[in-house]
């Protein structure tokens, strides 16, 4: 990715969000390896930003563990192990399975219309395999179902796993076909909600979300093979 010149292209999307994204699809991709040092000087000028955005997605990343931030050695990329990963995963997919379930008997009749609304609309998304308009989808997708367990906690526990768990969901929608069985994925799951039936519907998120690592495991494998 060159961030030489960097168009947001979704409204509400801050220079700190766009720098914060651009770095990490570098990461995660392979472009900048393990113990690279990044210089903010250096992010600023190829974003034609200050110091503040750049130090705004620096701390972002390294809440997710994409960057260790050093007093003595600045800021260098942090070595990814797969079993961090799948620990994370596997917590996301219990806490995204524990959502629905809630979410199956608490949702509003309006909040349903509105989860059904944002699934329709990530469909031509994800046949067009537009990675960046799928993930911001998935992400309203998601956070719908936390808002619809009715549980201020978990839903704020939710949300906070996310985020630190955004770069990593964000790159594995890189695998093959993989927006269009995540949409698929979607699909049985609110069949699940709409037939009320939670057990099922939080059976098929945490499947979901395993598979989402999985993904993301044969992504990072092939872009370090390669």
């Amino acid at each position: 990715m060159n961030l030489d010149r960097v168009i947001v292209s979704r409204p509400g999307v801050t220079l700190a969000e766009a720098i914060r994204v651009g770095l990490a699809d570098e990461i995660t991709s392979g472009v900048l390896a393990p113990n690279t040092e990044i210089d903010e000087q250096a992010v600023a000028r190829r974003f034609g930003a200050s110091r503040t955005p750049v130090r705004e997605a620096l701390r972002a990343l390294a809440s997710s563990g994409l960057v260790v931030v050093s007093p003595r050695r600045g800021v260098r990329v942090a070595a990814l192990t797969a079993s961090m990963l799948g620990e994370l995963f596997e917590l996301m997919a219990e806490t995204e399975a524990l959502c629905v379930r809630f979410a199956t008997h608490r949702m509003t009749a309006l909040e349903r219309v509105a989860l059904q609304m944002l699934h329709r609309q990530a469909a031509g998304t994800a046949e067009l395999d537009d990675i960046d308009r799928y993930d911001q989808q998935n992400i309203e997708f998601h956070t719908a179902i936390y808002r619809g367990s009715h549980n201020t906690a978990l839903a704020d526990h939710a949300t906070a796993l996310r985020q630190r768990l955004a770069p990593f969901r964000r790159a594995q929608f890189r695998g093959e076909r993989r927006l269009r069985q995540s949409h698929t994925e979607h699909d049985a799951i609110i069949a699940q909600v709409l037939q009320g039936d939670g057990e099922a519907a939080g059976r098929l998120m945490r499947a979901h979300m395993l598979t989402a690592s999985a993904a993301l495991a044969d992504y990072l494998g092939g872009t370090r093979a390669g």
